[in-house]
């Protein structure tokens, strides 16, 4: 099985590797590919199997790179990138997720010191060599292997959305299945964590055995690590997809303990004793003291297990929604009738945060408005780059841009089948100043979005740079807080309390950024800004059309912080958005 993310992965390595080279232009062109490849909602296996026109029908994928893609769908290799490979023969992907090692320094220190590993990169920064190459000192070796940790944790875990479509493949045909009665995505999956291990899927089934027979017989098996009645363990897509087989009738209790967390099952556990019941992968027991001290799993008389809602009912609980099940405090909840009614994708109304080709997106002003009109939004805000660092490239908008796509926007607005609102994503500074626009400029806009892109790391107290940048007047989101990209830079550390409370004071929303790349705020930060009083605004940070899809995992990711449609400020309808704006 060839996804979208695999050749994406396989493009942006060729961008890496050329990078490292010091070769120009083409980099970008891969990566633009890349991004355009991995949103893109059709398959790229069905695309390659229709020819180059379907595969260069793909934004920014030009005959080359189309070439290229279909011969890595048909042959599960490109020629030309197994020659750069031998060319600079080194793991880009763990060397460049350490925070401040980018391809060309890479490239550096494998010409200097011939450094091809994350041991290679240790063993050299341990042995002071790094700073012995022109262009690093003692302060970048220290950081370098200050991160390394990070790499290699990182290394271990899938973005949430590279695994979740994974995921619904793998269900999907499991439940096609001929002996299967149920089948249900599990584990930290199904919670939407950020990032997973791998993936669960629980199959309820009379006849396992002839089941774990057509699992492996799939055609998009890649291999076979485990294969037994009971647990099955696959390569599909690059990654490890875990088939749990269960008897029907305990279907639902195994669901419960095999989603987790193990906190939540753990407290679920304590609250069974307390009611003189037993709770496990094979249902909810009435027991006696004997039988609980039992050896027999299934000892004592069944309450539940079939289904999910009927095991916590026999713990006198209303079903908890997975994203909920983390231990903080949703038990506690149920058992009072005070669970959150948590927000639902349908809620949201429209997007707050997109980029044009005026910045560093792919689409014109129109074919972004478009796009999130045929997505079912009401409303969108063009919030491209403001010039300032950490915006890719020289892409962000100098005052003049700014007062020009302002014109274009409302040129665009005027016959748009949706709202289309002004806006600007500015830099947070070390020092928590907005960016380098001009006031005034700043007030003729309707959003104004404040986002810490770069000097994440600094000692300065971080909370009180967020906060600086919030009671700026003309702040109206604080974009990406914590500034993450998940595997591969660290979250730049705040107090989410302060945070949120500072947020409800100057009337500023707190975003989740829902690409999966980011998805910050997250749960935890979340559900501490709503505690504090604080709005939430769901934004994709949208570069292309495609991108508008991004919200499920931003919705999700709300949820496991016990968001509700009246914490998130893009439910409101226009009016309401306007009023929250002014």
């Amino acid at each position: 099985m060839v996804t979208n993310n695999t050749v994406a992965d396989r493009l942006e390595e060729f961008a890496a590797l050329l990078e490292a080279q010091d070769v120009e232009y083409k980099p970008r062109a891969y990566r633009n590919a890349a991004a355009n490849v991995r949103s893109h909602p059709e398959p790229i296996e069905e695309l390659a199997a229709s020819g180059l026109d379907a595969v260069t029908a793909i934004e920014g994928v030009g005959e080359a790179i189309g070439e290229k893609i279909i011969e890595y769908v048909e042959t599960g290799s490109i020629e030309e990138l197994e020659a750069e490979r031998a060319n600079l023969p080194v793991d880009m992907a763990a060397l460049t997720r350490v925070e401040g090692v980018g391809p060309k320094t890479v490239g550096a220190l494998y010409e200097a010191l011939g450094i091809e590993t994350l041991d290679d990169l240790e063993a050299a920064a341990e042995a002071g060599e790094i700073q012995t190459v022109s262009g690093f000192g003692a302060k970048t070796e220290q950081n370098i292997l200050a991160n390394i940790p990070f790499a290699r944790q990182a290394g271990e875990r899938v973005l949430l959305g590279n695994a979740r479509p994974v995921g619904e493949d793998v269900l999907a045909f499991a439940r096609g299945l001929d002996g299967v009665e149920r089948a249900a995505l599990a584990g930290s999956l199904r919670r939407w964590r950020p990032t997973i291990g791998d993936v669960d899927v629980l199959i309820a089934s009379d006849s396992k055995a002839a089941v774990t027979t057509r699992l492996t017989d799939w055609e998009r098996v890649e291999s076979v690590a485990e294969s037994g009645e009971t647990k099955t363990s696959l390569r599909v897509a690059d990654m490890q997809v875990d088939f749990r087989l269960v008897d029907p009738g305990e279907f639902g209790s195994a669901l419960v303990y095999f989603t987790g967390s193990r906190d939540h099952n753990i407290a679920l556990r304590n609250r069974a004793i307390e009611r003189d019941r037993k709770v496990n992968e094979y249902g909810v027991f009435a027991v006696t003291e004997e039988q609980r001290a039992a050896q027999d799993t299934r000892a004592g008389t069944r309450l539940a297990g079939e289904d999910e809602t009927a095991v916590y009912e026999a713990l006198d609980l209303p079903w908890i929604p997975p994203e909920l099940r983390e231990n903080r405090g949703e038990i506690a909840a149920a058992g009072e009738d005070s669970l959150p009614d948590l927000l639902e994708a349908a809620d949201l109304r429209g997007d707050l945060h997109a980029h044009t080709d005026w910045s560093d997106g792919e689409n014109t002003i129109e074919e972004m408005v478009t796009g999130a009109a045929e997505y079912g939004h009401d409303y969108l805000v063009i919030s491209d780059h403001a010039a300032g660092p950490g915006v890719f490239g020289d892409s962000g908008l100098e005052d003049d841009e700014i007062r020009e796509q302002i014109e274009e926007v409302r040129a665009v607005a005027a016959d748009a089948p949706i709202e289309v609102l002004t806006g600007i994503e500015a830099n947070v500074g070390p020092d928590g100043t907005v960016g380098e626009t001009d006031t005034a400029v700043l007030a003729e806009l309707d959003v104004v979005i404040a986002s810490p892109h770069a000097d994440l790391r600094d000692d300065a107290d971080r909370t009180e740079r967020l906060i600086k940048a919030m009671e700026n007047p003309a702040v109206d989101v604080l974009g990406h807080p914590s500034g993450r990209l998940l595997n591969q830079r660290p979250a730049m550390e705040f107090d989410a309390d302060r945070l949120g409370a500072a947020a409800a004071e100057n009337g500023v929303a707190l975003e989740v950024n829902a690409n999966p790349h980011r998805l910050d705020l997250w749960g935890s930060a979340v559900k501490a800004a709503i505690e504090a009083g604080a709005t939430i605004a769901i934004d994709t940070d949208a570069h292309a059309p495609s991108e508008f899809a991004y919200q499920r995992f931003g919705v999700h990711t709300a949820r496991r912080g016990w968001a509700e449609a009246t914490d998130v400020l893009n439910t409101r309808d226009i009016d309401g958005l306007r009023e929250f704006l002014h």
